[in-house]
């Protein structure tokens, strides 16, 4: 049954239902695209998942492109490694696809690996890679404190890190780091909930506590929804992940089935949730996530979804302004500490702004 309603939910062939959030809505709040400053969405993770980073709500401008200098000025050929929590994760498989066309552009080499949210097995491969002499190393931890025994060993190789999307515990590890304001990614999704749903009501939370970066969002939403009349029935750790987060969602509908809305970590989690409200024949909730994805927008555009928006985020620029970095390193180059890249929402009333066949 699980694996019909997963196929369906890939497919975008899943039954839709209604939207609203009782009789008491609110027209759904919309970030206004704007020129930010040079990306800024890491900033709330760098000040930590406690305190609430003064952070833009707005898209950059479509209309505006970054340029990125990611030219190997070192003269000879270069081989970096590449780790992510979750290599299968749409938003991931983007990152891992424009850091090896803009490495790859320059005759160097970037080598790959998946632990499927394992850090054991994080770690073991990190140490592998460590084997083959890498000149640099591009991390996103599955565990911000787990992974530690990895950073270690490239401390002693004397290998630079670069990290991006998700921050590791100690951040002395690594020479830059480059992501998005997750804080703000859950603050804007937390506040257009409260816009369509201004009564409150019982709610269930999707997080995983492991990821800082989900961490940092849950913080977000939670702090835009505090005050305003929610209830949180459950909150469960989902891994990230589609089919764990549709389980989890089966059983929570059923014992909480009059939820006014479910928040996910991220989109995937947030696909899980929907594939099992629609099973479970859910008509009244909202679903949120986290990512921008081309998936969720096709269902905020298909104008019959329970997903009501997305805390959206660019994996192309972030991909771009890490090998950036690492470049920089490679040339002798200064870099600052942290490189923040923007967050805001998506909604129904915005989705056709961005489009719904890539990431923005």
């Amino acid at each position: 049954m699980k694996r019909k309603l997963i196929a369906a939910l890939l497919t975008m062939a899943m039954v839709g239902s209604l939207t609203a959030c009782g009789s008491a809505s609110a027209p759904a709040s919309s970030a206004a695209p704007s020129e930010a400053p040079a990306e800024t969405e890491a900033a709330s993770e760098a000040a930590g998942s406690e305190a609430a980073p003064a952070a833009s709500t707005a898209a950059a401008s479509s209309d505006t492109e970054t340029t990125y200098d990611t030219t190997n000025k070192t003269g000879r050929k270069l081989k970096f490694g590449y780790t992510c929590m979750d290599g299968t994760n749409p938003f991931f498989v983007t990152i891992q696809n424009e850091m090896k066309a803009k490495i790859e552009a320059n005759g160097d080499e970037l080598v790959i690996t998946d632990p499927g949210n394992d850090v054991s097995k994080q770690i073991s491969q990190v140490e592998d890679m460590l084997s083959q002499n890498l000149d640099g190393l591009f991390m996103n931890p599955v565990d911000a404190e787990g992974i530690a025994p990895a950073l270690d060993e490239a401390k002693t190789a004397g290998v630079p890190m670069v990290g991006f999307d998700t921050q590791v515990a100690d951040m002395s590890y690594l020479v830059s780091y480059t992501g998005s304001d997750n804080y703000n990614a859950g603050k804007v999704v937390g506040e257009d909930l409260v816009a369509k749903c201004p009564d409150g009501g019982d709610i269930i939370v999707l997080d995983s506590p492991t990821m800082q970066s989900v961490v940092d969002r849950t913080n977000g939403f939670l702090d835009a929804i505090d005050g305003h009349g929610f209830n949180i029935v459950a909150q469960q750790d989902a891994k990230g992940n589609l089919e764990e987060a549709m389980g989890i969602a089966e059983d929570l509908l059923q014992a909480h089935p009059d939820v006014v809305a479910i928040f996910g970590g991220n989109d995937p989690t947030a696909l899980g949730a929907l594939a099992a409200a629609n099973a479970a024949g859910v008509t009244d909730c909202k679903i949120y996530g986290v990512d921008g994805s081309p998936d969720i927008k096709a269902e905020l555009a298909s104008g019959d979804s329970l997903i009501a928006g997305t805390g959206a985020q660019s994996p192309v620029s972030i991909a771009d302004k890490a090998v950036e970095i690492m470049y920089k390193v490679m040339n002798g180059e200064e870099v600052e500490s942290t490189y923040p890249v923007d967050t805001f929402l998506i909604n129904a009333d915005n989705v056709a702004d961005y489009g719904t066949d890539g990431w923005q």
